[in-house]
């Protein structure tokens, strides 16, 4: 039995929850995300909470046990993300680096010849608190988590001085140079 599938998922006030043969639809304040789910999940909205179960004949399958466990969690992140949606800062380390808001879009300007742009997909937003904090804002938790990690691999932070984009907060693990072996 999954532990984290029985749990069921509470539905605030400001959300809707629709389940429709194997497609279920999450309506909220911030927006609308769907889902598909497998035959062998069954879900059901009871009383302002939602229930994942597996089918009764697949009960004690492996993997629907796991399905089950990923499903119930991914229902939960999208109930999550139409009332309160997501966020993830980066940040920019290094001298003249930056960030750009090119109308919706973002350029980064990280020691290449020419700012980098990365076009904004749909459900992302970019706000810049200053040229060197970027805070990516969406309801779906995948692809905020997505966008930040694709953007951080434009340059990623190296070990050395610690220059390039991380994600705020994130610890860097310095090397010592060669100057210091001898």
């Amino acid at each position: 039995m999954s532990r984290i599938g029985k749990l069921p998922v509470k539905i605030p006030q400001d959300v809707e929850v629709s389940v429709t043969g194997r497609q279920i639809e999450v309506k909220g304040s911030k927006g609308l995300l769907a889902r598909e789910f497998p035959v062998e999940i069954v879900v059901e909205v009871k009383e302002n909470e939602v229930h994942v179960s597996p089918k009764e004949d697949r009960k004690d399958n492996k993997n629907v046990k796991a399905l089950w466990g990923l499903y119930r969690v991914l229902i939960n992140n999208m109930v999550t993300g139409v009332s309160q949606g997501y966020k993830r800062e980066l940040e920019i380390v290094g001298v003249g680096y930056k960030a750009e808001l090119k109308g919706k879009d973002l350029a980064v300007s990280v020691g290449f010849a020419s700012p980098k742009p990365y076009k904004a997909p749909d459900g992302i937003t970019f706000t810049l608190d200053n040229p060197n904090k970027i805070t990516i804002q969406g309801i779906d938790k995948q692809k905020v988590g997505q966008v930040a990690a694709d953007i951080r691999r434009i340059r990623p932070s190296e070990p050395y001085k610690g220059k390039g984009i991380r994600y705020l907060g994130e610890q860097i693990r310095r090397k010592v140079g060669k100057a210091a072996g001898k």
